[in-house]
């Protein structure tokens, strides 16, 4: 999953001439046909011989984009934070009152959200401090948003860890996951299966659904599955160990990156 992608050269290398005829354009001193044309010419010359120039204002642009979007999502996170970890209908697994938050951002069809489930059950069962929200952020189509909005649904119905079982196995069950599939593990879980098909086309889950939206929207999200531990945003399925740390960082000195 990528969360930005670099500049094509063709399209800087047009963006470096038009720059440059501008320039000769709007110059002080007027210029003659003639004279714009040697100049362009002696840039594109110039361009030829000395490609790399593109390649590191390449490297420049694709640095500046990075930080750019780092410096919009840190302000996400900042003015997002109580949404991020305190939303009235996220599954809530590990302990209620940890000490930090991992919050993670799934679609039920993600072939890596999958993977990834079993880090997190690692994750919480070797960190009794640690306090995991599992946001719906379908993402993948109609089948992801049907399966969605049953488990927002399943959530007026479920709590704690039933809710968690819940979601571990509508995305541990084979093949695509959609709004039967949904309902099927929520019947064989004891449900009320009629309420959920009423609930789950209520104004109250499509707001959460659109709500989780909006984070994944104003956080830069591209893809799932994506956590957040402290300031920092981890997009797809990176493994224990690299969440491990983030989460000790965050837990030593409540940053990311220590």
């Amino acid at each position: 999953m990528s969360f930005f992608r670099p500049l094509p050269v063709l399209a800087l290398a047009l963006s470096l001439g038009a720059s440059a005829t501008a320039l000769a354009q709007n110059a002080a001193a007027p210029f003659t046909d003639a004279q714009r044309s040697a100049i362009e010419g002696i840039i594109k010359d110039y361009l030829i011989k000395n490609p790399e120039v593109l390649q590191d204002a390449m490297a420049e642009a694709e640095k500046r984009q990075v930080e750019t979007q780092r410096l919009a999502q840190a302000a996400a996170l900042k003015e997002s934070r109580e949404l991020l970890v305190n939303g009235k209908h996220d599954v809530v697994a590990g302990n209620p009152q940890g000490d930090v938050t991992l919050v993670e951002f799934f679609d039920y069809n993600c072939g890596y959200c999958r993977k990834a489930l079993g880090d997190v059950q690692t994750l919480i069962k070797s960190d009794p401090k640690l306090r995991v929200v599992i946001k719906d952020f379908p993402v993948l189509g109609q089948e992801s948003l049907e399966a969605s909005q049953v488990a927002v649904a399943v959530a007026q119905q479920l709590k704690g860890d039933k809710l968690f079982e819940f979601h571990q196995k509508l995305l541990e069950s084979k093949g695509r996951v959609n709004g039967a599939k949904a309902l099927d593990v929520a019947k064989q879980m004891g449900l009320d299966t009629a309420k959920l098909q009423k609930d789950m086309s209520s104004p109250e889950v499509k707001a959460v659904i659109s709500e989780n939206r909006g984070l994944g929207d104003r956080l830069g999200l591209s893809g799932t599955p994506a956590f957040i531990v402290g300031d920092e945003v981890i997009p797809g399925a990176v493994g224990v160990e690299p969440m491990r740390k983030t989460i000790a960082d965050v837990r030593q000195c409540g940053h990311a990156s220590c």
